[in-house]
């Protein structure tokens, strides 16, 4: 097989397991509600009981790196990804908060495992391939999250018990792991490729995140992830409360987002390629900011929407540039620079709800979500003196 068929079908390969990370962790949200009921949970209960996924993640976010450097982040992707095909059917079954406590915080580590792993991997392969195509395999993460909620509840629709269809969730996921594994790029191919980007593998390495060029990107993707966590516990109530939205079309504005970055990340290796990785930064952070600011600022519904429409279309590459740039850092391995950016980027996922809360209960829930929206403007002001900085 010659390098660039080798190649090829590695790509492929790795955008289907952002497939089945997208695909996983998504399949969860319809099961939220049965669980709540099966489990006799209060809203306050419940929203700790979620925090435990949360927490699973961002506590083997670093552990997955570091077994990503030692072991090859194909086996570790195989592995997480085979540890969320098999809890997830546990979810809708057990009847026990304790037992959920535990396969929560299971399944939350599995997906933060394969979440750094297939980034590291993503990025070796880009190495290799010689052009921008983490945009793409961040939007197929994307379609995996829409066919996960949509596709558990269908088959509900349809008729199949819901833990028949969690388990032909988990069969799926199965048989895409075992048909694309071979096609990874192995561990001896991967030290290859960080031997040659001249990076420092020695257990020395494993602290080089502490390394202000892997600190400045982990507090760009805070940022980024930030507004997106924003958009998923928040864009809702404020249709609703601000803007008298119906509650059964409340969820428009998170739609409206999330359809748009799935679109622009499915179309930004290309856009990478004829613009340029500053550009997408620097422009998709403002773009994300003044829709932001938009939905807020102006109380038509049509309007409001078309703000998040905007956001999504900013924000959307942003994140893959970042981590791209991470897996190109001098003296920084990939899956020592990943992990740790990811970490930092899914601190603002989680945190990011609840600082926006705070906001909301002490002013008001526009002027909590405009710190979001001034967030991402400094971030395109920040990585234009940044990149300014770095040419003068």
């Amino acid at each position: 097989m010659s390098e660039t068929n080798s190649i090829q079908k590695a790509r492929i390969a790795t955008s289907a397991i952002f497939l089945v990370c997208g695909l996983g962790i998504s399949s969860w949200a319809p099961m939220v509600p049965i669980a709540k009921e099966r489990l006799e949970l209060n809203e306050a209960n419940l929203g700790l009981l979620l925090l435990l996924l949360g927490a699973g993640a961002i506590t083997m976010m670093p552990v997955g790196g570091i077994l990503s450097h030692k072991f090859g982040s194909r086996i570790v992707m195989a592995v997480s990804a085979l540890m969320i095909a098999l809890v997830l059917p546990f979810l809708i079954i057990i009847s026990s908060v304790w037992y959920m406590s535990v396969a929560l915080f299971i399944f939350g580590a599995a997906v933060g495992t394969l979440d750094v792993a297939m980034n590291s991997h993503a990025v070796q392969v880009q190495n290799r391939y010689g052009k921008h195509i983490m945009s793409s395999m961040h939007g197929l993460f994307s379609v995996g999250g829409l066919l996960g909620s949509l596709g558990l509840g269908s088959l509900m629709e349809l008729g199949l018990p819901v833990l028949t269809a969690a388990v032909s969730i988990s069969v799926l996921i199965i048989l895409i792991i075992i048909t694309t594994y071979g096609s990874l790029l192995d561990a001896s191919m991967e030290k290859e490729e960080a031997q040659g980007d001249g990076q420092k593998t020695e257990a020395k390495g494993n602290f080089s995140w502490l390394r202000g060029s892997v600190i400045f990107l982990g507090f760009m993707c805070f940022a980024v992830f930030l507004s997106e966590g924003s958009m998923l516990d928040w864009s809702a109530l404020f249709l609703k409360e601000s803007l008298g939205v119906d509650e059964e079309f409340s969820g428009a504005g998170y739609a409206a987002f999330s359809l748009a970055m799935a679109t622009m990340r499915l179309l930004g290796d290309g856009l990478v390629h004829r613009l340029s990785e500053k550009k997408i930064v620097i422009g998709g952070s403002f773009v994300a900011a003044a829709g932001l600011f938009l939905a807020i600022t102006v109380s038509w519904v049509p309007v409001s929407l078309l703000g998040f429409v905007l956001l999504g279309i900013g924000a959307a590459n942003i994140v893959p540039v970042f981590f791209s740039e991470g897996g190109r850092l001098k003296g920084v391995p990939a899956s020592v620079a990943i992990p740790a950016i990811t970490t930092m980027g899914y601190a603002g996922q989680l945190a990011g709800p609840a600082i926006i809360g705070f906001i909301a209960h002490y002013f008001n829930l526009p002027l909590a979500l405009g710190f979001s929206a001034a967030l991402l403007f400094l971030t395109g002001v920040a990585y234009w003196f940044n990149k300014r900085k770095q040419t003068s």
